[in-house]
């Protein structure tokens, strides 16, 4: 019986590269990992099981995507480059419980497909080495669309990582880590040398564990409260009363309600949104709602 080779060693990875002539894609911010030791820290860090549906973000070469098919019950693989969905053809035709999507993912109706393909209650967990340069637009969806995960276990550029447990008043403090915050818990769970990649990126990762939680102040509508701190921090350097003018108005009409507003939230209109927490911009959007000025 001929040895398995594992796609992410080092030697296969490049031997399937040069055989389709493939070479890492800036534009789909693709770096393809050859640490085996990470990739087995990444499933175990997602607790997957046999029961368990997975979701992978920009499988490449299938090179997480094997490791997770091993543990998993079925696997769906979402990959934008059609080139790399022909590879994966090839590469994971042993694994007959992945299932790849060629297309982009932030355009996909994935409740639907979630449904479809697993059903309405399966056990769904996100398991991926995410594109960095469109790392945020995928959690921000992942982490409103309405569907319930096990846990999201993600690689990620550190920097970004960072900012999901950002402290308040910190420059990495912002409108991603109040998003994290609202939806899950955040743990650093593996710190991934750029040493782990062919090529090497320019910049250090980290696999990042996100465990769902219920908020401390549940909010009928979420996008509505997000909304608000997105305005709260459209500009950093101002004031959150200038945020909020250009928000919502400079009528005097509208200044009264700010103001009235601000002063139900007991919150100074000279601060900046970075000195606020979560809790506290919660209430600010409950007391703006009152005044029928969200959106």
């Amino acid at each position: 019986m001929a040895e398995i080779i594992d796609i992410a060693n080092p030697t296969r990875t490049q031997a399937i590269l040069n055989a389709y002539g493939l070479h890492a894609k800036k534009k789909f911010g693709q770096n393809f990992l050859t640490d085996l030791d990470v990739l087995h820290g990444i499933v175990d860090t997602a607790d997957i099981t046999n029961e368990d549906y997975v979701i992978e973000i920009g499988p490449g070469i299938g090179s997480l995507t094997e490791q997770i098919a091993r543990a998993a019950k079925k696997v769906l693989a979402f990959e934008i480059d059609t080139q790399m969905v022909k590879v994966l053809g090839e590469t994971l035709k042993d694994y007959d419980n992945v299932k790849v999507i060629s297309g982009d993912i932030l355009e996909m109706n994935l409740p639907q497909i979630i449904t479809e393909e697993f059903g309405e209650t399966a056990h769904v967990k996100v398991v991926a080495n995410l594109p960095y340069y469109i790392t945020t637009p995928i959690l921000m969806q992942l982490l409103r669309t309405n569907i319930t995960w096990d846990n999201i276990v993600v690689m990620m550029q550190r920097e970004v990582a960072d900012r999901l447990n950002a402290e308040v008043g910190t420059k990495a403090y912002g409108v991603l880590t109040l998003t994290v915050q609202y939806f899950a818990n955040a743990q650093l769970a593996i710190e991934v040398p750029a040493t782990a990649f062919n090529p090497a990126p320019k910049v250090e990762s980290a696999v990042v564990k996100l465990t769902p939680l219920v908020p401390q102040v549940i909010v009928d509508q979420p996008e509505r409260l997000f909304g608000v701190i997105k305005g709260s921090f459209s500009h950093r350097r101002k004031s959150l009363w200038n945020n909020m003018l250009q928000t919502y108005g400079k009528d005097t009409y509208i200044k009264e309600k700010i103001t009235a507003a601000l002063k139900q939230a007991t919150i100074d209109p000279s601060i900046r949104a970075e000195r606020l927490d979560l809790t506290q911009l919660t209430t600010l959007y409950l007391a703006l709602r009152e005044q029928e000025l969200t959106q």
